[in-house]
C-alpha cells in the first residue's frame, strides 16, 4: 500500500463484498492473519487482502492507510487475543505470570504474524489496556512507581523477546525446523567428555530441556526476582 489519506467520514463500506461480507477493520484484519498464516509477510498486500475478501482493493484504504497501519493492527489483535477472558486474582505474582503466559502462548498460535509484529508499538486500543493492566498490577502489589515501571519494562520485554524466538523458529520451514532439532543428538549427544566434560555430563537432561521454551522458568526467575526487590513493608 502507498500512503493515502482517507477522510475520516468516508472510511467506512457498507455495501456487501463479492462474497456477501460487509468491509469492516476487524474483517480485514482477521483475513490478513489467516493469510500471514498461510504465505507469511508478502501476504499483507491490497491485491491478496483485496482478492481474499472480494473486495476492491482500494476499498481497503478507507480502514488502513498503508501496510504498516493494517501491520500494527494485526500486533496489536494478538495482544487483545492475549487478554481474552483474563480477570485479575489480586495476587500480583499469579496475574503476572498468567498474562506473561497468555502473550507467549498466543504469539505461538500466530507465529507468522507475532514475527512481524511482536517488536512493534501500536499505541491502539489493546495494548493501551495490556499497559494499563499490568501496571496495575505492580502498583496494585505494593511496588512504588519507579519499581513498577522498570519491572513493567523487563516483564514485557522479556514476554515479547521469547514470543518472538519461539515464534521464529516456528515460522520456519519443516525441514529446517527438524533439522535444527536434529543438532543437538547429532552434535551435541557426540561431543567427548574429554574436550566438553560439562555438556557430556548433562547431555540427556539438556537435549530434553531444549525441547520447550525456556520462557516459563525465566518468567519464573523474574517473579523471584522482583519478590525479593518488592519493599518488605508492603508484604501481607
Amino acid at each position: 500500500m502507498s500512503e493515502r489519506v482517507i477522510p475520516e467520514g468516508g472510511r467506512r463500506r457498507r455495501r456487501p463484498t463479492k462474497q456477501g461480507a460487509v468491509l469492516s477493520e476487524q474483517l480485514i484484519v482477521e483475513t490478513a492473519l489467516r493469510l500471514v498464516a498461510q504465505h507469511g509477510a508478502e501476504a499483507l498486500s491490497v491485491r491478496r487482502l483485496g482478492a481474499a475478501l472480494g473486495a476492491d482493493p482500494s476499498a481497503l484504504y478507507r480502514y488502513f492507510r498503508n501496510t504498516d497501519a493494517l501491520l500494527l493492527a494485526l500486533a496489536d489483535e494478538l495482544i487483545g487475543r492475549a487478554q481474552e477472558g483474563w480477570e485479575p486474582t489480586g495476587d500480583w505474582r499469579e496475574d503476572l505470570r498468567s498474562m506473561g503466559l497468555r502473550i507467549h502462548a498466543c504469539y505461538l498460535s500466530h507465529p507468522q504474524a507475532a514475527v512481524l509484529g511482536a517488536y512493534r508499538t501500536t499505541g491502539r486500543l489493546h495494548e493501551t489496556r495490556a499497559v494499563e493492566r499490568i501496571v496495575g498490577i505492580l502498583r496494585s502489589g505494593g511496588f512504588p512507581d519507579p519499581l513498577a515501571v522498570r519491572a513493567y519494562h523487563a516483564f514485557v520485554d522479556q514476554a515479547l523477546a521469547f514470543a518472538a524466538q519461539d515464534a521464529a523458529a516456528l515460522a520456519l520451514p519443516k525441514a529446517a525446523r527438524e533439522a535444527d532439532e536434529a543438532v543437538w543428538n547429532a552434535v551435541y549427544g557426540r561431543l567427548s567428555a574429554d574436550t566438553h566434560p560439562h555438556i557430556a555430563a548433562v547431555f540427556p537432561l539438556l537435549a530434553a530441556d531444549m525441547r520447550d521454551s525456556g520462557y516459563p522458568f525465566a518468567l519464573e526467575l523474574t517473579l523471584n526476582a522482583l519478590a525479593a526487590m518488592r519493599p518488605a513493608a508492603t508484604e501481607t
